[in-house]
């Protein structure tokens, strides 16, 4: 063989091991459901905080105990544990993205992103009142 033939080959080699490895970083989202259905395996959730539900957290007796309902998009809801800080306006977010994994039909949460409410929401409705009445 020449040795450009063997150079292409390592480098094709080393393409599917560089594609290979970013393959398992590749984050899928789970619905409640299929989260139960895979119990010790670390997914991330899509959902929002079940507001008819009672969120406990006191910083005072444990600062670092969080646990609220989960609600994703199809109605399916499950307890989530957090050991860590509440984050700041939870309350106000509109989605949560919760990486973590279910144990014992509980969610123990990792981490809580916030998909915070958006703040141009009642500029755009302004704005389009007084575009409207700019133009009369």
């Amino acid at each position: 063989m020449k040795k450009t033939h063997i150079i292409a080959l390592v480098l094709i080699a080393v393409a599917i091991a560089t594609l290979i490895s970013f393959m398992g970083n590749v984050t899928t989202y789970e619905t409640i459901a299929s989260a139960k259905q895979k119990p010790g395996k670390f997914v991330n959730l899509i959902a929002k905080m079940d507001k008819s539900q009672p969120l406990n957290y006191d910083p005072v007796k444990n600062p670092n105990y969080l646990t609220f309902t989960a609600l994703d998009t199809l109605g399916h809801s499950i307890q989530v544990v957090y050991h860590n800080s509440k984050p700041t306006d939870m309350e106000k977010s509109e989605r949560l993205v919760l990486k973590g994994k279910v144990e014992d039909g509980v969610f123990e949460c990792k981490e809580i992103l916030l998909k915070c409410p958006s703040k141009y929401k009642d500029d755009a409705e302004n704005n389009s009142k007084n575009v409207s009445a700019s133009v009369q």
